[in-house]
């Protein structure tokens, strides 16, 4: 069963253009205290879809125009990463490989067990959710980031590398004191206790800087 604090961070989308099926996953889910919205078509829910929500879609692999598997390939073109739960009385093992290859969270044949349903729709949320704390994150590291000036920019990316305020200054051309000076200003923007952790949050920030921060340093 879905846990309180995940039933009201949470929004179920269920596709499907079989009404009777439709509305029984959506009561199933409302029973354990999830909000829910259903659609009878992929282009009702691409129109009315709000994807700043976390959640997780469940939706049904046959349907008339768009299929289930299109509007898997829709929303990875959009750069939508809601977790996908289908749930299909035709489907077959093809299909199912197709739509895991697509990133398919779970791939559930009718008819289902409720309860197998609604594991499946928990974890996908929990899931969903982790990503969605994880995009807040770094939003949040990144708007750290740019409030440093490019000359602190730089002395974050050595520090990382683990480089004493006295390397720092002959490579950068500068004074130690300014170095010591540039890295608190580091430090309390970056809101960072140790270089460890600096380079952890580059690391979390992009690639490239981690690869910049813990490449080895240049010979002397």
């Amino acid at each position: 069963m879905s846990s309180p604090s995940t039933a009201e961070s949470v929004l179920v989308r269920v596709v499907d253009d079989d009404a009777e099926l439709r509305m029984s996953i959506v009561f199933l889910a409302e029973s354990v205290g999830l909000e829910v919205e259903d659609y009878a078509s992929a282009a009702d829910l691409l129109a009315n879809l709000r994807p700043e929500r976390p959640g997780c879609l469940v939706l049904d692999v046959r349907m008339p125009g768009m299929s289930g598997l299109a509007l898997q390939q829709e929303l990875a073109r959009r750069g939508m990463e809601l977790p996908v739960i289908f749930v299909t009385g035709h489907g077959d093992v093809s299909m199912a490989v197709t739509a895991m290859k697509g990133g398919a969270f779970d791939f559930i044949e009718k008819p289902f067990k409720e309860q197998a349903l609604l594991d499946a729709i928990e974890r996908a949320n929990r899931v969903s959710l982790a990503r969605r704390q994880r995009a807040l994150r770094v939003d949040e590291l990144r708007r750290l980031l740019e409030s440093l000036t490019e000359r602190e920019r730089e002395v974050a990316v050595l520090v990382a590398r683990g480089q004493s305020n006295k390397v720092i200054a002959r490579e950068l051309g500068i004074s130690d004191r300014t170095v010591q000076v540039h890295r608190g200003h580091v430090m309390e923007k970056m809101r960072a206790h140790s270089a460890a952790e600096l380079a952890r949050i580059l690391i979390d920030l992009d690639p490239g800087l981690a690869g910049e921060a813990l490449s080895p340093p240049p010979s002397s």
